[in-house]
């Protein structure tokens, strides 16, 4: 039986070195002795991400808990489990003194390490480096289980405890498959050199415009149409209009994935967050003033037949029998000039660029090599926001001068690598004052330093090496182009990726 107290150590170990090795062999060795019952929440545990999501306790009420350290560590992780269950589940007349009674008991029967676990993770502050990469290696080492068996699992059923769960009890992974109105984890893009290189080195390919909007999933059956975003968060009542369109296919099943954003009426893609603004909104005067418009440019399922394993040619063959007109702007097998000629009209258009991608490339989720290239004009990154100082002359009173930090691909934290105030607008000014304090973890009288938890996309000249930062490289001339609420930090490039750019 394991106990929180062996889950706090294993954090501590994790987020106590650098090694992804390291942190891969302390989470083997704590997920070999959970029991079945055990897996799923202390994978949630260990990656900051309970099993019940949200349980909607905010920092505040945590921290005013006042109850003295427990003497003696007793607190197992079923019984931790089991509050969440009882505190996510607790809603309605009444439901504020009976969550309290439940977070007493919880915190009364806890130890100073475990008081402070607990705090971090249901404030979603936890970041002890067990990312899901790392944990998805440590599952297939406990469960002596090919990785790629794992990743795949995981991209099909989209849980992660769920997917160790049935890794650690001697399941079938080649069984999870792909289930219609179960969102797969999508595929990602690399950032690619240049046009010419990606096109030598992904030969033949496909061209096609790269969009400034939102990504989605759609899956369709005949009584019943889905439609989530890039972290599979469900938005179908949000976007009725695609759900019209969706349901009028010529097709009696599908998972599709593409892309979707406002266009004016002469047909150029509106501002990111107009779009956004819809995945949270179901007001009907809002939807009739701001059409959504899809564009797929991927079939993952059509009419019985699942395409994830097949090559690209074969599932964009699929997308156009199942969407005809809705197929992203794109050429299959161009010659160079066809390519030019395609990206040059897309930023004519008002897109961002073009996607490059590998035909023979079967679907897999995330940036796993260099299949799928995104090739745009201007280097842009999206880095997570640690921390802004407020503004002199006529941006006083405002939160503005950004520091912004990579990914570390290991699972440790965040890695700082420049500060910007370039290209914050009075909207984006003002947005930022209201909205950093609700992510603050400190402050003094000059700046604030913020949870990593927002996403910004960053367009820079390149990188440069510089002894200023713990990366070791700087931003070159970095400014702001906007937010993305649609990216979680796991999401953001990293450290890695700024290497690979620096200036000679």
């Amino acid at each position: 039986m394991l106990t929180l107290t062996d889950v706090v150590a294993a954090s501590a170990e994790v987020g106590g070195t650098r090694s992804r090795l390291a942190k891969v062999d302390t989470l083997a060795a704590v997920l070999r002795r959970a029991s079945a019952e055990e897996i799923a929440p202390l994978v949630g545990f260990l990656t900051g991400a309970p099993v019940q999501g949200r349980i909607g306790t905010g920092w505040r009420t945590l921290v005013a808990l006042d109850h003295p350290p427990a003497a003696a560590a007793t607190l197992t992780v079923t019984q931790v489990d089991t509050a969440l269950t009882e505190l996510a589940r607790t809603t309605g007349k009444g439901s504020t003194a009976t969550r309290r009674a439940l977070l007493d008991d919880l915190f009364g029967a806890a130890t100073e390490p475990e008081k402070a676990f607990l705090i971090a993770l249901l404030t979603g502050e936890l970041r002890q480096g067990a990312l899901e990469g790392v944990m998805l290696d440590a599952v297939a080492k406990a469960a002596e289980a090919p990785i790629a068996a794992v990743r795949r699992a995981f991209m099909l059923s989209g849980r992660l405890p769920a997917t160790a769960s049935v890794a650690l009890t001697g399941g079938d992974l080649a069984a999870i498959g792909l289930e219609l109105h179960r969102p797969v984890r999508p595929m990602l893009a690399s950032p690619g050199e240049s046009l010419a290189d990606a096109l030598t080195q992904l030969t033949p390919c496909s061209v096609e415009y790269k969009l400034d909007g939102a990504r989605i999933q759609v899956h369709k059956t005949p009584d019943r149409v889905t439609i989530y975003t890039r972290s599979l968060r469900e938005i179908t009542d949000s976007v009725p209009e695609l759900v019209a369109l969706v349901r009028a296919l010529p097709c009696t099943t599908a998972v599709l994935d593409g892309e979707t954003l406002a266009i004016t009426d002469d047909g150029r893609p509106r501002r990111f967050q107009d779009t956004m603004s819809r995945f949270g909104s179901t007001a009907e005067e809002q939807v009739k003033a701001l059409l959504l418009h899809p564009f797929f440019f991927d079939c993952l399922h059509l009419d019985g037949a699942d395409l994830i394993d097949r090559p690209l040619r074969d599932r964009l063959s699929a997308l156009r029998t199942a969407v005809g007109q809705h197929v992203i702007p794109g050429v299959v097998d161009p010659s160079p000039e066809e390519a030019e000629d395609l990206a040059a009209r897309a930023l004519s258009d008002g897109h961002e660029g073009v996607m490059v991608k590998d035909l023979s490339s079967v679907y897999a989720a995330g940036r796993r090599g260099k299949a799928w290239q995104k090739i745009k004009p201007v280097h842009t990154l999206d880095l997570i926001v640690i921390g802004a100082e407020w503004g002199h002359g006529r941006r006083t009173g405002y939160l503005s001068n950004l520091h912004l930090a990579a990914r570390d691909p290991d699972g440790g934290p965040p890695i700082m690598v420049g500060k910007t105030f370039k290209g914050l607008t009075d909207e984006l000014l003002r947005w930022q004052t209201e909205t950093f304090p609700h992510y603050q973890s400190a402050a003094d009288s000059w700046s604030i330093t913020l949870r990593p938890e927002l996403v910004v996309e960053i367009a820079l000249d390149g990188t440069q090496p510089s002894p200023r930062y713990p990366g070791g490289i700087a931003l070159r001339f970095a400014r702001v182009l906007r937010y993305r609420p649609d990216k979680s930090p796991t999401e953001a490039d990293t450290i890695t990726t700024l290497r690979s750019m620096l200036t000679p």
